[in-house]
């Protein structure tokens, strides 16, 4: 029996995790072996020509007090995805969801998301040259809007629990003076809720600082952006 998510379009439940079961497409992300079972990430598109992601995973589960005897992890991220979206934090728009027992009761589980159409991840945006193309103006947009989008996530107690840089996405629209930069964050699996939102931001901005090459001065900059969308300051950053 399917566990129907956020669904979007013509098809949901049984149907919908059938439709998208068959589907295939070139794979970005290996299935690979982990938490006992397999998960991968596919390319392919839809029906309109929209390029969409399916992650599809075979007894990936992971375990919790709430979830002691395991839950497909694509749950936690489709409640993730969820909640961030009312947060206003851009992040890829979920189109389904679901999971279901196979014959042999092991999960199968799949999460389908928009493309983010523009978007390329950050380093490889900086090593494109793109700083230079577009100016310190747009990376200080770029910066800005890092900054809102980890304390919007964080203000809701949302971890993201694996913000390395490559998780961290920017798209710059427009020429010139219009040119605008904005950022996504990817790659939820393993974001959840903290007690509190100063747990949250000081593990992952300590965690981003680990897994990034921010200069100095960038790094300062973005602590002082971060910390004035948030609200308050967090010890250690610096």
């Amino acid at each position: 029996m399917a566990v129907e998510g956020m669904t979007a379009g013509t098809v949901s439940g049984k149907a919908g995790f059938d439709h998208y079961w068959r589907q295939q497409g070139a794979w970005v992300e290996e299935p690979n072996v982990r938490r006992g079972g397999e998960s991968g990430v596919q390319r392919l598109f839809a029906a309109d020509g929209q390029m969409i992601y399916v992650k599809r995973q075979v007894g990936h589960i992971y375990r919790s007090w709430l979830h002691p005897f395991g839950r497909p992890t694509v749950l936690r991220e489709r409640d993730a995805l969820t909640a961030l979206y009312q947060l206003d934090v851009t992040v890829p728009k979920m189109i389904f969801c679901g999971t279901q027992r196979d014959e042999n009761n092991e999960w199968q589980a799949l999460l389908v998301t928009k493309s983010l159409d523009g978007f390329e991840e950050f380093e490889h945006w900086l090593q494109g040259g793109g700083r230079e193309r577009h100016g310190e103006a747009v990376y200080e947009q770029v910066l800005q809007s890092l900054a809102t989008n980890l304390a919007r996530m964080h203000r809701g107690r949302w971890q993201h629990s694996c913000i390395y840089i490559k998780h961290v996405f920017v798209r710059v629209t427009g020429e010139g003076s219009n040119a605008r930069g904005e950022v996504a964050l990817l790659d939820l699996e393993k974001c959840r809720q903290r007690m509190t939102a100063q747990q949250a931001a000081s593990h992952d901005m300590k965690q981003l600082r680990r897994h990034s090459s921010f200069s100095d001065p960038d790094w300062r900059k973005l602590i002082y952006l971060y910390e004035a969308a948030f609200g308050s300051s967090i010890k250690g950053l610096q």
